[in-house]
Formats: structure tokens, sequence, C-alpha cells
């Protein structure tokens, strides 16, 4: 087990805490939060404490028999779960399987000397587990259109990178180390290719147990800024979207429990299409333009929202007004429109 890249600790702050009452607004102060304690009470938190086998019986009861993706690495990969050296090809094996298979699998080979390792990633929990969040809740985490997914793995590393949604993880079994940066510190964390990704966002390209300081020179600066949380069997981080994370699963058998939110509209489309859409159209222009289509970026998108159309009569605002799902829709289309020219 490599060590953390820094003694920076996360704030931490207990179960009874009258703040961990509410886990949105912890998310909402913009810094990660360690919650310790948060699940200690869970069944599957109990189970994994008597065993892997006993964690996997657990999790078998809600199991429908679904199909899901499991992922598999050669044991030279340490589990990091990455690109070959062209960083064009993943460097591991996906497959559709049945998941209590591919956990048997997964349990047989913490008895095998030089085994690859085992990894099923982001899985939706009411769809494939149905039924145990109902005996595993999660305490104040009053928010709308959460997405609750589990990962179960061996010791796996997933590289730093970033989601587009604001994050409870709970570490239901094992122990597990997420290494935390800003958003700012994208630069220095080398991002790899926009596609094809380990697991569906950018990652950053820097090996943590060993970076290199020829091809990565300003990693340095990221570890500045960094965060690290240790969690044991029960424990959570909250943390804000956008905020780059780096996760070790520290034991021979790991479950963790997410869930995902983000407080803008249903209607709203994700903001890595207008990042796609402005590498089209903006990136290659001449800077002197470049520098005066970031002024109309501010005045339009970054600044006050009611800014831009303030000075306008209501009828004429069009799409700056503020937007619902018919005004959404409209303005979609006519994107769509101008895209198909």
């Amino acid at each position: 087990m490599s060590a953390a890249i820094t003694d920076v600790r996360a704030r931490e702050i207990a179960a009874d805490d009258p703040a961990a009452r509410d886990l949105p607004a912890l998310v909402a102060g913009g810094q990660p939060v360690v919650v310790r304690g948060l699940a200690a009470d869970w069944p599957l938190v109990v189970a994994g404490q008597a065993g892997p086998k006993v964690a996997v019986d657990y999790l078998l009861r809600f199991y429908g028999g679904r199909p899901g993706a499991g992922y598999t690495a050669a044991a030279d990969r340490g589990g990091r779960y990455f690109y070959d050296e062209t960083l064009t090809r993943l460097d591991f094996a996906a497959e559709r399987v049945a998941l209590d298979d591919y956990l048997a699998r997964m349990l047989a080979s913490l008895e095998e000397v030089g085994a690859p390792s085992f990894y099923i990633g982001s899985t939706d929990l009411d769809q494939f587990f149905p039924g145990m969040t109902g005996e595993n809740p999660l305490p104040h985490a009053d928010v709308a259109r959460v997405l609750r997914s589990i990962w179960i793995g061996t010791r796996t590393i997933a590289s730093a990178h970033y989601d587009m949604s604001n994050n409870i993880a709970v570490c239901a079994v094992g122990r597990r180390r997420f290494t935390l940066f800003p958003p700012e510190q994208v630069a220095n964390l080398y991002p790899g290719p926009l596609e094809p990704t380990p697991g569906g966002q950018v990652v950053s390209l820097v090996d943590f147990r060993a970076p290199d300081p020829t091809r990565y020179p300003d990693f340095p600066k990221a570890v500045a800024a960094a965060q690290v949380a240790e969690l044991g069997p029960g424990d959570a981080v909250v943390y804000p979207a956008l905020w780059w994370h780096h996760v070790e699963a520290l034991d021979p058998f790991n479950v963790l429990v997410n869930y995902w939110w983000n407080d803008a509209p249903a209607f709203m489309d994700t903001p890595m299409n207008t990042l796609l859409h402005a590498l089209l159209s903006l990136r290659d222009r001449p800077a002197a333009e470049k520098a005066s289509w970031r002024a109309l970026f501010d005045y339009y998108v970054f600044d006050d929202a009611g800014r831009a159309a303030a000075h306008l009569p209501e009828a004429a605002r069009g799409p700056l007004a503020p937007l619902d799902d018919i005004a959404a829709r409209r303005l979609r289309a006519d994107l769509l429109r101008k895209l198909n020219r």
C-alpha cells in the first residue's frame, strides 16, 4: 500500500455533530468534509466487518440477476485501471457478467497469489440491488433526483478524475483513501484524452505511486493544494461537483456506495457538451478574438444570471430570460438546427 501524497487532511466531523444533520449543506460549503461513522449502523457495514464472503452474501440477497459490467486488470497493473502506452486503448478487460458469478470470481481471487484485480464500478443500486437502500438508508441527505451507485472490488485505484455532480461517498466495506483537489488544479493534474476514458470521465495521467517529474513537472503544485480523506467502514466523505478525486481501495475486498446529485434543473444540458462545442468554435481563434469572446461569455453566462436581460423589456428577452422546461426545449431545438446547417 502506497503512502498518501500529502499530510493535509480534509475537515472531519462526527456523525452526531449538528453540522452532519444536513449533508447537502456541507457540500454547499465548497470543501470536502469527512463524516465519521455516518453509516456505522448499516447492515452492509456490519456484514463487511464479518468478512468479504458475509458482505457478498448480504449483497446477493438483493441481486435480481441483471447482467452488469465487470472490469479485470492483470496483476502487474497494480490495481490501477488505466491506458496502454499509446493512451488510445485501455489496459484492462471489460465484460458483461452475471454479478453473482463475477463476485464469486472476486472472492476466489483473494486467496490467489498473483491474481488479477476485479472491479464492479458505478452500478446503479436501485436497478441491480433493489431494496438494499431501504435497509441501508443514508441519513440527513434530503436531495432530489439522487443517483445511488455501488462500487465493489479488490485493491483497485481510480485515477484522479472529476464528476459533474455533488457526491456523498460512503465507505461500506474495507478502507478507502480519497485524495481531493479543487477544480482549478486541472492543468497541474495533466488530464488524459477525452476519449477513451477508464470510467467515463477524463483522468489524470500522473501515477500517484511514482510521479514522473520530467513529464509532469507541475504536479507538485496540485499536491500542495490536495486534501486527503482516509475512510474506514461506515465513514463518508462529501465534496462538491468538479472536485478531482483519486480513490484507492486499501484492503483486499472493498465496497463503496455513492450518492450523486446536482442542484441544476433537470432540463439543463451537460456543460461538457458546451466544452466540446467550444473546442470546435473558439479554441483555435486568434488570441485577441478569444479574449473578446471571454468578455462576452462573462457577460452572458458567468456573471449574474439576470444582468444581460435586466435592461430589456420582458417580451424581448428570449433565451436571456430565466429558462424553464419549455424554453430549454425551444433553445435546444434552435441550437440543433444551427448545428445541422
